[in-house]
């Protein structure tokens, strides 16, 4: 019976159901990460440009993007922050994407990417926290596993 899989005694699940919840949750990885990228790329835009509270008005005269600002000169943090931020979302989104990219393709590495940036994603509320659960839930269930692995194999 190699297109099934046994949950129980006497309970046998399709594999194709459990490569639809695979594509499904692969899909969902791909959508995480540009809805991710999109809003972290308009936060980005509305703090870089001044806009809704940025950072521009923190600079003196002759100090600020171009003038070689340097640490003494005025509050260094928030710049820091941002970068901070950047790196964050380039990691978030390069994860998404990895794992989103790896599922689809049913890879060995896939499942791995996929379970490092669910629980990274549990810590992003409320829509981290949602396919982190379910990227747990469908992952880590040894049936589900075991599929998944002769998934990875033909």
């Amino acid at each position: 019976m190699s297109g099934f899989r046994q949950d129980a005694p006497g309970m046998l699940w399709p594999m194709a159901q459990i490569e639809r919840r695979v594509n499904g949750l692969a899909v969902a990885w791909l959508v995480y990460a540009g809805l991710a990228g999109l809003i972290g790329l308009a936060f980005a835009h509305a703090f870089l440009q001044g806009h809704g509270g940025g950072f521009s008005h923190w600079y003196g005269p002759g100090y600020g993007p171009g003038y070689g600002r340097r640490f003494w000169h005025g509050p260094e943090w928030p710049m820091f922050a941002l970068r901070f931020a950047r790196i964050t979302l380039a990691v978030k989104v390069g994860l998404a994407l990895a794992a989103g990219i790896g599922l689809m393709q049913k890879a060995h590495w896939g499942r791995i990417v996929a379970l490092v940036a669910g629980c990274l994603a549990l810590l992003s509320f409320p829509f981290g926290t949602a396919i982190g659960i379910w990227t747990l839930v469908v992952l880590l269930n040894a049936s589900n596993t075991a599929a998944y692995e002769l998934m990875t194999q033909g």
